[in-house]
């Protein structure tokens, strides 16, 4: 039996006025296969991408000598929190949803049965607004993304405790090469003394295990004050350089954290692939590293802490 499309094709070609039926029988017997794209008709759009993590914004690198004594105090950052906190926009106590409108710190506002009588008829008036508790971190610091009230300046000193391993930023942009300085010092006899260097700027550890750092970790008698230890992403990886305390030694490289003991902290690198680190300008331990770790994702500098408290001043950062 003949096809009724090879029946239509086959006529003689006439002028394209085709009654309703025929043009149906012309759609039908389009040919089957793929598509190309001029005659795909309906346009399919492509899943949406997931989107890459975030990255810190990136500023130029530094190009001359940064330094932060941390000599502020956290009372002048409260206040202009308070500020900002006791005078809200119209617009935004029009949109206030109940459970939050009026609130500060968690507390809900007054209810007219709590006011005075001159006033429990009339609008609510604004509650008193205590300065809320802030770091005085500053603009020049960070700190990593869950690392909550970790961190903040105390008598002059960034000091950090119970960050497991969420550390502070510095807010400045690291060249390739670097001399970075600073005091340390440890409230514990546990000792923990911990820096990273040429890393992203934000992250923090993800789990117990700090596996998985963006930089080279400086761990200053860490695991109870019984190593030293250079690390490159991994603190715990097989490649590490270390050095094993002993507890009664003369070799100030072998020596624990004292307790309440300042340290003076430089790591440098100088020709974009060896880390070097010194205390007290005793020459610790260096990495030489065959992948450097350089570029947006690996140039910034920061603090880092378990548990104990420990505290940092004086910092330093030269281009070299």
């Amino acid at each position: 039996m003949t096809s009724p499309c090879r029946s239509f094709w086959a006529q003689e070609r006439r002028p394209l006025v085709l009654p309703l039926g025929l043009l149906a029988v012309v759609v039908a017997c389009v040919p089957a296969g793929n598509a190309q794209p001029y005659d795909a008709g309906v346009v399919v759009t492509a899943p949406a991408t997931v989107a890459p993590k975030r990255v810190a914004p990136t500023s130029p690198p530094l190009t001359s000598v940064f330094e932060d004594t941390f000599d502020r105090a956290p009372a002048a950052f409260d206040a202009a929190a308070a500020v900002a906190v006791a005078a809200p926009s119209a617009a935004a106590s029009s949109v206030a949803s109940p459970v939050d409108a009026g609130r500060e710190g968690g507390r809900p506002p007054p209810t007219p049965s709590s006011l005075p009588s001159s006033v429990a008829s009339g609008p609510a008036p604004t509650p008193p607004v205590a300065p809320r508790e802030k770091s005085g971190l500053g603009p020049d610091w960070l700190v990593a993304q869950g690392g909550g009230n970790a961190w903040r300046i105390e008598q002059g000193r960034l000091c950090g405790r119970g960050a497991k391993n969420k550390g502070v930023w510095l807010n400045r942009t690291l060249p390739t090469n670097a001399r970075i300085e600073f005091d340390a010092i440890s409230d514990s006899p546990e000792g923990d003394l911990k820096a990273e260097v040429w890393g992203d700027g934000q992250s923090g550890a993800t789990s117990v295990s700090y596996t998985n750092a963006t930089s080279y970790l400086v761990i200053y008698g860490g695991w109870k004050n019984t190593f030293h230890v250079l690390a490159r992403i991994n603190e715990h990886g097989t490649d590490r350089k270390e050095i094993g305390v002993k507890p009664s030694t003369d070799e100030f490289r072998e020596r624990a954290v004292s307790q309440g003991q300042v340290y003076r902290f430089k790591i440098e690198r100088s020709d974009g692939k060896t880390v070097r680190w010194w205390v007290n300008d005793v020459d610790m331990l260096s990495y030489e590293d065959p992948e450097p770790l350089v570029g947006a994702t690996h140039d910034h500098f920061g603090f880092n802490n378990w548990q104990v408290r420990v505290c940092f001043d004086n910092v330093k950062v030269t281009p070299l």
